[in-house]
């Protein structure tokens, strides 16, 4: 089995990592389908990393399309046990400005498909914790790197995932502000339940490109004010990138990497043969 290694998901303006040495390229098919484009294996900072793009390269899929399962099996097939997830996002809050970083700590699923972002069922029940959907030592890690490079850097916050295609409206945007939400995006929830099942240390660096549409006194949200943010953050994101890799340890021994050892409900002997064999990757270590 290829050693424990680290993947890159690149968000919105994010489709390659100009300093990943590219060893090979890998074209899974999984038992959840396709994942959202070919997985990049390369060498980056001496340690083996991937990168995947979430919308595929050109931008293809809407965030809704993508398909998370495929993508955060295939990634913990290839033996994937720390994930940085970059996201473009709006800010709920006067304070994080366009073109700043936050580091969410807390996590808020408005999609009302929750039910889909899990491995499991079909004869396996499984129930992980999930009070902080953050790797609290992944998060640190990012922090350390990300302060680096960046002033502009908020330490926590709670990220609302909703379901887009299209931005909030006022209403939603000012009734997210009222619970206290703090920026707003469309992919954090599934990536971060689904890593928590499949054992893979998750954070994210959530790229602020505009202010949601709730300051009244500014135009709403639109692409192109979004693209030109984009633009300027991905390369801030690349340089945060290569720092945090040579951080990351070698051996996954955090508790996230044990999130199922109390988790599974199911007596190993009633878990079912075909349920077994779609989920090997993530259940080789109970099996």
């Amino acid at each position: 089995m290829q050693a424990p290694s680290i993947a890159i998901i690149g968000g919105s303006g994010l489709y390659e990592i100009d300093s990943l040495e590219v060893v090979r390229t890998h074209a899974l098919e999984t038992p959840f389908g396709i994942p959202s484009d070919e997985i990049v294996e390369g060498k980056l900072a001496g340690r083996s990393v991937f990168f995947l793009p979430r919308h595929g390269r050109g931008h293809r899929l809407l965030a809704h399309e993508i398909n998370h399962r495929a993508n955060i099996w295939a990634l913990r097939s290839l033996n994937v046990r720390w994930i940085v997830s970059v996201n473009a996002c709006g800010s709920l809050r006067e304070k994080i400005r366009p073109r700043d970083i936050v580091v969410p700590d807390q996590l808020v699923d408005r999609t009302g498909r929750s039910h889909e972002f899990t491995f499991f069922g079909n004869g396996i029940a499984a129930h992980v914790s999930f009070g902080d959907p953050y790797s609290l030592l992944m998060r640190g890690l990012l922090l350390e790197a990300a302060s680096a490079h960046t002033a502009n850097l908020h330490n926590s916050g709670t990220y609302v995932s909703m379901n887009g295609p299209a931005f909030s409206t006022r209403a939603e945007s000012n009734m997210y502000r009222s619970l206290e939400f703090d920026i707003i995006g469309m992919t954090n929830a599934p990536e971060a339940r689904l890593c928590r099942e499949s054992e893979i240390a998750f954070a994210s660096l959530c790229m602020v490109t505009d202010y949601d549409c709730w300051k009244t006194e500014e135009a709403a949200v639109d692409v192109s004010a979004v693209i030109a943010n984009l633009h300027a953050n991905s390369a801030l994101a690349k340089s945060i990138i290569a720092s945090i890799i040579p951080k990351i340890p070698t051996d996954p021994n955090w508790q996230d990497h044990q999130a199922l050892a109390a988790a599974i409900l199911t007596p190993k002997n009633l878990w079912p043969e075909k349920t077994c064999k779609n989920l090997a990757p993530i259940l080789a270590p109970y099996l």
